[in-house]
């Protein structure tokens, strides 16, 4: 095992403990079990028989739980509703023994959820054939803009780095991100960010994670397979954001980073290009990038391990963590 590969290892080791705040939009991910049975009489649709019903956390709540399951100790920041969807979520926390003061209940909220249903037949592995979004945006209020500020900053202050997750349902605001920016600066935290329709609205930020679509639509461009356009577009978007990396994740062609002063660096895909589902990958590459990232990895560290840990749960079905073990397996093996 050469030196790398044995600093790498050392650095999942220190995961355990690390604080890390999680500031996003919450969501419960739901998921309904059925039979098909037959066509209706009523309309050309399935009729099914109801098996089973489960829920787990997403949005943010995926990045969270994969730090929770890499052994780091996640802080939850943001807004749920004083709803059934919004008790589900802070009873899944207080089961892990993840602390929920950082979430705002407000009765005026209703909590984001997804529903999903899946039907087969009796024997066989369940297929979505449908997916119900239930969608509240926050509120834009002075009053919430402070209160939500003084949760953040809370968070923070606590933590060994921050994770900004705006899953565009608006509990990451950026004027609120532009005001905590100076605190958070004199912190010396790594904040991380991934932000599907917002990308450059957080300049300042350490690092940011897009994937090539979302890197596509801040610049209005079209990477695809050119390598050209992606260098190009990643330096435009470093400049834009003044940060001092970006990750930008590009599925089987693996990820490219870039950093002020430094080379890009184009990173293969780990493991095999038959990938089994993306979901949530992007919560899990920015969960341990900055985990690495608070353990005092370089961004290049930081960006292998990450990349490792992408490899990993996209051959995994639907939304998926990975552990501890799984990470340093794979680092070993390559």
């Amino acid at each position: 095992m050469n030196k790398e590969t044995q600093r790498l290892q050392a650095i999942v080791d220190d995961f355990a403990g690390k604080r890390i705040a999680v500031w996003g939009d919450f969501i419960l991910d739901a998921f309904l079990f059925g039979t098909t049975r037959r066509i209706s009489r009523e309309a050309p649709v399935l009729i099914l028989r109801y098996a089973s019903s489960e829920f787990t956390l997403g949005g943010a709540g995926n990045a969270l739980l994969n730090l929770w399951a890499l052994g780091a100790k996640p802080i939850p920041v943001g807004l749920v509703g004083a709803d059934e969807s919004g008790e589900n979520i802070l009873e899944f926390l207080k089961a892990r023994r993840i602390p929920s003061a950082g979430l705002m209940v407000r009765r005026a909220h209703q909590t984001p959820v997804k529903t999903r249903v899946l039907a087969g037949e009796e024997n066989t592995r369940k297929q979505q054939i449908l997916r119900i979004d239930k969608e509240s945006d926050a509120p834009h209020t002075p009053e919430f803009k402070k209160a939500l500020k003084a949760r953040l900053l809370e968070a923070a202050s606590k933590a060994d780095g921050l994770i900004v997750s705006d899953y565009n349902y608006h509990t990451v605001q950026p004027d609120v991100f532009q005001s905590a920016l100076p605190r958070l600066k004199r912190l010396k935290i790594p904040v991380s960010l991934d932000s599907r329709f917002r990308l450059l609205q957080f300049p300042g930020v350490t690092i940011a994670t897009p994937n090539e679509t979302e890197v596509d639509s801040a610049l209005n461009v079209e990477i695809r397979n050119d390598e050209e356009t992606l260098l190009r577009a990643g330096r435009s978007v470093l400049a834009k954001l003044r940060s001092s990396a970006l990750l930008i994740t590009r599925g089987s062609r693996g990820m490219a980073l870039f950093e002020k002063g430094a080379k890009p660096w184009l990173v293969p895909v780990h493991g095999t290009t038959d990938i089994v589902d993306v979901t949530g990958a992007g919560d899990t590459v920015i969960s341990v990038l900055t985990l690495a990232l608070a353990c005092g990895a370089t961004f290049k560290q930081a960006a292998a391990l990450a990349n490792h840990a992408g490899g990993i749960v996209v051959m995994k079905k639907g939304t998926a963590v990975l552990t501890v073990e799984e990470l340093k397996k794979s680092v070993a093996e390559s």
